[in-house]
């Protein structure tokens, strides 16, 4: 069976080739892109390609004003007439465009995935095309709504992650998991295998317009930050990272200034909200997590760090209310609230 799908390139390095020692975009990486599928995919004819370029910039150099123009340039299409939607991306912010776009279109009746590679298209070793085929494989077989990401680490089987759980590639390498390292589904002798159910009869879908804030402070914990060193003059909320253990410091022992607790009482004092996450909601929680709470830090449980600030980035966009943004926040658009495993 025939099948149309909406092909969206943003650039990337799955859009880029190698010259002189130096990775960039190339207009011509789509064409090498649909070459190389045509040439490998065993049923290439049975599916039709209609391709559009909003963007072409590598994922380092990416804005959310870019996420409006990936929204715009898809809803501009008549999605009747498509079985389904890839949107080519970066590695470096993959994890943060799958959480933006899998929370914007997440009442999206087809799929949309997100197709990345870890090297340009022409190293005989770059997953970009085994990515992609799977996207289209995912896509053929009537796959689920929503927004995914086939990807495949190096060695290991292709994945399909839900875009509202996908993390940030791990460092030194080009791996990507799942929250709780749990993806979606395993892809193996061309078969789709659920690993994950992905079901909530409590989600709540909402009415969103493609408007995400870039006011929002996103602070990553390390020993010795000094939150003297911010001016929260331009920013309208502050997201803060937390350790593994849904922490950050909450102790005034070495100064005032270190202390996450008296840097959310001086955001009070401005004003402004700070948000942490991720966290797991739990009965027990450490001193320091309860600590920072009491001191008017609010947490986004249950979250990634990922799609905690594209959640608040569309919450700000929508909402002036503080009520209505935590509301917001709690609510399950997308499957983005994970539960202990």
């Amino acid at each position: 069976m025939n099948k149309n799908i909406l092909l969206v390139f943003t650039g990337g390095t799955i859009g880029s080739q190698l010259a002189g020692g130096t990775v960039d975009t190339s207009a011509s990486a789509g064409f090498k892109l649909l070459a190389l599928f045509a040439d490998h995919y065993p049923d290439a004819t049975s599916i039709t390609f209609k391709s559009l370029q909003p963007l072409q910039i590598l994922s380092e150099n990416l804005h959310t004003q870019h996420w409006q123009q990936i929204v715009a340039a898809i809803e501009a299409e008549d999605l009747r007439r498509f079985d389904g939607i890839i949107v080519t991306h970066g590695t470096d912010t993959l994890a943060f465009s799958a959480a933006a776009l899998g929370l914007y279109f997440h009442k999206l009746p087809i799929p949309l995935l997100l197709v990345s590679s870890d090297l340009p298209l022409d190293n005989t070793q770059a997953n970009g095309l085994a990515n992609f085929c799977c996207a289209v494989e995912f896509i053929r077989q009537g796959g689920h709504s929503g927004v995914f990401v086939p990807y495949r680490n190096p060695g290991q089987d292709m994945l399909v992650h839900l875009g509202t759980r996908l993390s940030s590639c791990l460092p030194l390498g080009s791996d990507f998991i799942s929250a709780q390292s749990r993806p979606f589904m395993r892809y193996r002798g061309g078969q789709f295998e659920t690993l994950a159910i992905a079901d909530n009869p409590h989600r709540q879908p909402a009415e969103l317009k493609p408007d995400f804030s870039a006011r929002v402070l996103l602070i990553r914990p390390y020993p010795g930050l000094d939150y003297d060193a911010f001016n929260l003059g331009n920013f309208d909320a502050v997201l803060h990272d937390l350790y593994h253990s849904g922490t950050a410091c909450a102790s005034d022992a070495t100064g005032s200034e270190y202390s996450l607790a008296g840097f959310a009482h001086k955001c009070r004092q401005s004003g402004l909200k700070i948000y942490m996450a991720p966290a797991l909601h739990s009965e027990s929680a450490y001193a320091s997590t309860r600590e920072l709470i009491a001191a008017g830090a609010e947490m986004v449980w249950n979250m990634t760090l990922e799609v905690a600030y594209a959640k608040l980035l569309l919450a700000l966009g929508h909402f002036t209310e503080p009520e209505q943004i935590s509301e917001f926040l709690r609510q399950d658009l997308a499957y983005e609230h994970v539960q202990p495993a």
